[in-house]
């Protein structure tokens, strides 16, 4: 497969540049070189053939020499609000939503997290769904949003969404989806923190019309029951 690169600036016209961390990779890791070509991509969902033209030591131009729409997005839109687990437990979590094709990602504070998203968390979050959606093949990046409390993020999505709360002392878990459901009805998610949400968070979601969801008599960690959760949404379109 051409190793692919994003471009911040959208492309609109013959030329492009990678620039800090993707011109890095591409001049020091990659060792690209004066007429390879390479995949690069903008998050427009267009795909764009391209010659090296230049390496420098913080740019690495290139000529633009086809484009062309290439969409391997998931039919059903998947948001995914969710704690964040430790240390690179959290690359893996967006690793597999991207993958996944969640599109939107909501970083959950939570009264028992361990870990509190904050500015520099996002940073970082937004800075591997580039490096995954590069893996992948995805055109259009996964977005994180700004974090939430339990109650802001159950107040994001309306009727029209099927939302979910994972709760472990919910009587029903994940099933097929009915045939009201079904017709790639928009699916959001909650995942708690390892110590549970507390019951006034829950009641907040549930109160704003979040369906309690059991994913099963294991205790998962955070990022096995959002991948869970992504997985069965996925299959379900």
């Amino acid at each position: 497969m051409t190793a692919r690169y994003f471009v911040e600036t959208p492309i609109a016209g013959d030329e492009a540049a990678l620039v800090d961390a993707e011109a890095h990779h591409a001049s020091h890791v990659m060792r690209v070189r004066v007429g390879d070509v390479v995949t690069l991509f903008d998050g427009s969902g267009c795909e764009f053939a391209a010659r090296v033209a230049k390496v420098g030591r913080s740019e690495v131009r290139l000529a633009i020499e086809s484009r062309a729409v290439v969409d391997r997005e998931l039919r059903r839109d998947v948001s995914l609000c969710s704690a964040l687990p430790r240390g690179d437990r959290q690359r893996w979590l967006i690793e597999k939503a991207v993958e996944l094709g969640v599109r939107r990602f909501v970083p959950l504070r939570s009264k028992r997290a361990v870990v509190q998203p904050d500015s520099g968390a996002c940073t970082r979050l937004r800075r591997t769904v580039i490096e995954a959606s590069k893996q992948c093949g995805r055109n259009v990046l996964m977005r994180i949003e700004e974090p939430q409390d339990v109650a802001g993020a159950a107040g994001l999505f309306g009727d029209d969404v099927l939302r979910l709360l994972a709760a472990p002392s919910a009587t029903d878990g994940l099933a097929p989806m009915s045939s009201s459901e079904s017709a790639l009805r928009p699916v959001a998610a909650i995942i708690g923190p390892e110590g549970g949400l507390t019951d006034e968070e829950e009641a907040a979601a549930t109160a704003a019309g979040w369906r309690p969801v059991s994913l099963g008599p294991r205790i998962l960690r955070i990022e096995t029951a959002a991948a869970l959760v992504c997985a069965w949404a996925a299959l379900e379109a």
